[in-house]
């Protein structure tokens, strides 16, 4: 499907509207500053649902589902045409998860799990599920951790897949695993109080190792973060776009990178 977007791109860009609409990519192309591009990049894919209540009227919601997951894996090409080392797309919250009829998660689970594993065939990036995947049924937490054995050796953008995640799940996990590391090493609750530090919960986060995001992009003109990233996001630039997910463009994209590139970073100073 994506490779078929593609295709429709570029007969679409023959049109003359097309050939402005070239134009001015490359021109926001040329005018981003590539010294103050970010290093991690991550997205709210908002917009889905809506998307397919209007554009395919009749068809069951997966439709949406499809049209978005073909437009996150355009989406990380972009970031990976322009250099960008990480990027994070969250496709499922632990909220929609739970609250979600059976009906409407199975099928949004199958479309994650294709693009999760088109994504890991490429062999150009390391993917890396992150989320509490243990409340994910077996077979889909198996298909997102064999994408993620299979690209480890990778030398390419790291690219997060957020799955049934939850900032606070998020949290209470760090937590979790900080609470049995040092339980295994005999450190009793007290010392741990004396001498926990911020970069001990952060070496437990599901990103840890990774730069936190210096860009967070919400579509669908939501202007809220509902606990993405909560932890780090603490110093992030927010860019918030009225596109429904899978109307998001090229030039949406470059626009929130120029807008990021002439924000000054104060990082809480």
């Amino acid at each position: 499907m994506a490779r078929l977007e593609r295709i429709r791109e570029f007969v679409d860009r023959l049109h003359p509207s097309g050939l402005l609409y070239g134009t001015y990519e490359h021109r926001l192309v040329a005018e981003l500053d590539r010294g103050r591009l970010p290093r991690h990049v991550a997205v709210l894919a908002d917009g889905n649902r809506r998307w397919a209540r209007t554009n395919a009227p009749g068809k069951p919601l997966v439709a949406g589902y499809q049209a978005g997951a073909d437009k996150l894996e355009e989406f990380v090409e972009w970031c990976d045409e322009l250099g960008i080392p990480v990027v994070t797309l969250w496709v499922l919250s632990t909220d929609n998860f739970t609250r979600s009829s059976e009906e409407e998660v199975g099928p949004l689970l199958r479309v994650i799990e294709k693009m999760v594993t088109d994504l890991a065939a490429t062999g150009r990036w390391q993917v890396n599920p992150v989320g509490a995947l243990d409340l994910l049924p077996a077979t889909s937490a198996e298909i997102l951790k064999a994408a993620h054995r299979d690209t480890m050796g990778v030398e390419g953008m790291v690219v997060n897949v957020a799955v049934s995640y939850g900032g606070r799940h998020e949290l209470r996990d760090a937590v979790r695993s900080l609470l049995t590391e040092h339980a295994k090493n005999g450190t009793s609750i007290e010392e741990l109080a004396q001498t926990l530090d911020i970069e001990h919960i952060a070496d437990h986060l599901y990103t840890k190792g990774q730069p936190d995001p210096d860009l967070i992009i919400r579509t669908s003109g939501e202007q809220r973060l509902s606990g993405f990233l909560m932890w780090q996001s603490a110093h992030s630039e927010f860019y918030f776009c009225e596109a429904l997910w899978p109307d998001f463009r090229k030039i949406d994209f470059l626009r929130a990178l120029r807008s990021y590139g002439q924000r000054e970073r104060r990082f809480g100073r």
